[in-house]
């Protein structure tokens, strides 16, 4: 990772802008590499509203030198620009200083795509579904899951260097089904994993936050859908609020669930998250373990199996059309060992 200049990349089109940043596709002029130019997102350059999005910048920089270059889920920073005035660079009239970060480019498709794709008829959720919550096909080689093995495997990494990494949203996670393999786009979410609570009883982040962002991202009560359609909308993806509430709502879900192993096994990480009573990071994996586990069996012993999975390939489909052709993605080699 080095201070690079922005004239060795050649930028080639909008990949996607969220409430913090914009990604745009690159290409190393000399190289010919393929790379993704983040900055703060134009509409907060706009009204000078970037200061807390270059604080994060600094973070995540901070973070990836010190551990995230280590862990092969981390998508590898190339470089970083000092912090100008980019507005010749990017055809902008802007006036605002910032650091534009460059990344490699993710293999695969996020797990939720760009929001405004959504007005164009895109599912949007069909990758957290398909992959994380409900996994009813893999290939011979992946294990059932394993999206959720990576992600705790990166965050114990983190946690073991003295962070806690938050905001693992699924738009932030890429992934390639023919390998089970996620790269994680976004490390700027990183908190101190040993903060103090304020005079004022204000309590900074935790482990068990992440905890609870596993929970509400990638595990769901509900059952796999018996239509495509089922599979469109993303689940569960707005940011956490309150941390009380959260848990109220999913040990209610919960409770509604039929299968007793996995009712169980949720409610017990709930009552665990809630009182922030993990002592150690192998307890709340082992229990998200059994959970999943529970999960698994209970998908592959439905009665209508047969029709779910019928539900999951004709949305499987889906990722032939156009619009995923833009991510390093070909659904050719891809999908290919994902049938029955």
């Amino acid at each position: 990772m080095e201070q690079v200049d922005l004239r060795r990349y050649e930028a080639t089109g909008v990949l996607g802008i969220g409430a913090d940043y914009e990604a745009r596709a690159a290409i190393e002029r000399e190289t010919g590499r393929q790379v993704v130019l983040k900055r703060p997102a134009p509409q907060t350059l706009r009204h000078r509203l970037h200061d807390g999005i270059e604080a994060r910048t600094d973070r995540l920089l901070q973070g990836y030198q010190e551990v995230g270059h280590t862990i092969p889920t981390i998508v590898p920073i190339v470089g970083y620009t000092e912090r100008a005035n980019h507005d010749a660079y990017f055809g902008e009239t802007l006036g605002q200083t910032y650091r534009v970060i460059v990344e490699e480019r993710a293999s695969g498709i996020p797990l939720m795509g760009d929001l405004k794709a959504r007005f164009r008829g895109v599912p949007i959720g069909v990758g957290q579904n398909l992959f994380a919550l409900f996994p009813l096909i893999q290939p011979a080689t992946t294990l059932p899951f394993v999206i959720h093995q990576q992600l705790l495997d990166l965050e114990e990494a983190f946690f073991q260097a003295g962070y806690v990494l938050l905001d693992l949203r699924p738009h932030n996670v890429f992934y390639e089904p023919a390998t089970g393999r996620i790269t994680v786009i976004d490390c700027g979410a990183l908190a101190d994993a040993h903060g103090v609570v304020t005079r004022r009883g204000v309590r900074p982040p935790d482990i068990h936050d992440f905890y609870l962002e596993m929970l509400k991202f990638y595990t769901t009560p509900q059952l796999p859908p018996v239509q495509a359609s089922g599979y469109r909308e993303p689940y569960g993806v707005r940011p956490v609020v309150n941390f009380e509430g959260e848990l109220d709502q999913m040990a209610q879900h919960f409770r509604a669930v039929a299968n007793s192993r996995v009712q169980e096994a949720a409610l017990t990480i709930i009552a665990q998250v809630r009182q922030r009573a993990y002592t150690t990071f192998q307890d709340f994996r082992h229990d998200l373990t059994a959970y999943l586990e529970a999960v698994h069996s209970m998908h592959q012993t439905l009665p209508n199996l047969a029709e779910v999975r019928q539900a999951w390939l004709e949305a499987l489909h889906w990722l032939r059309a156009d619009d995923w052709q833009r991510y390093r993605f070909s659904p050719e080699t891809e999908l290919a060992g994902l049938a029955l």
